[in-house]
């Protein structure tokens, strides 16, 4: 009865080990690669691609030349009637606006809720940094380098003065906090550093601004596992060298 005993004991045991191995892989991988439909300098598609990569996602990156009207396609059109970029799909299910695709895969497949909190009060945060960033900092940002870039407009200092307003109030956001909404990266942070990183390598002056220079500097730390330099900085100078020649 003892032998008897301690074999179940041991069969128990590795059937508790075995079930924590295949929890310990992420249960919630997806059965293949996701794909996504992007343009390698594009600042949403930047951010998309580095939270996949922080989450351990594989895509499938699927080039959409905006330029050459890739997305204007029948197929395309089909898939997004808004024909925009990142458009992502997950075995069938198609998402586009990159902060959604992002807050998406966090809930389908993040490990923990961290990039993304449950907590109401904490996402509340989050989801405010994200909207700050698309309504009021990127807008902003667009604001003064889309007529550069695609339009050959001259440098307008009013877009400028009212991009340097932007950075101040996220400036004032960061006071006291590690990053954008509290003490962890989350993905407010990656969406915001991919708009931040384009003025960097644009050349915009945001010297004066302390704590968001200290965020920058620590949220480029943070993401440097994650593709920051190969993904993000490389897309920002892929942009800044277009601006260049215009």
């Amino acid at each position: 009865m003892k032998t008897v005993s301690t074999l179940l004991v041991i069969c128990l045991t590795i059937t508790v080990i075995g079930n924590a191995a295949a929890l310990s892989k992420n249960s919630k991988m997806p059965t293949q690669p996701i794909k996504l439909y992007y343009l390698p300098p594009s600042p949403p598609c930047r951010a998309v691609v580095m939270t996949a990569k922080v989450l351990s996602l594989d895509l499938e990156l699927i080039p959409t030349n905006i330029l050459e009207g890739a997305h204007l396609t029948p197929e395309y059109t089909k898939m997004n009637p808004q024909h925009t970029i990142p458009t992502m799909d997950d075995s069938g299910f198609i998402l586009w606006e990159s902060r959604a695709i992002m807050a998406y895969l966090v809930n389908a497949y993040g490990r923990d809720d961290s990039l993304y909190p449950k907590n109401p009060r904490q996402r509340a945060i989050v989801d405010q940094r994200l909207n700050f960033d698309i309504g009021t900092l990127f807008a902003r940002y667009a604001g003064l380098y889309i007529p550069m870039l695609f339009r050959g407009e001259e440098y307008s200092e009013e877009n400028a003065n009212k991009l340097n307003e932007a950075l101040g109030w996220l400036d004032t956001f960061l006071d006291g906090r590690a990053f954008v909404a509290g003490e962890n990266l989350t993905i407010a942070d990656i969406t915001i550093i991919v708009t931040i990183t384009n003025i960097d390598a644009f050349g915009f002056d945001f010297s004066q601004h302390e704590n968001l220079k200290k965020w920058y500097e620590r949220t480029k730390k943070a993401l440097e596992p994650y593709g920051y330099h190969e993904i993000d900085m490389a897309g920002a100078q892929m942009l800044a060298s277009y601006l260049k020649k215009g």
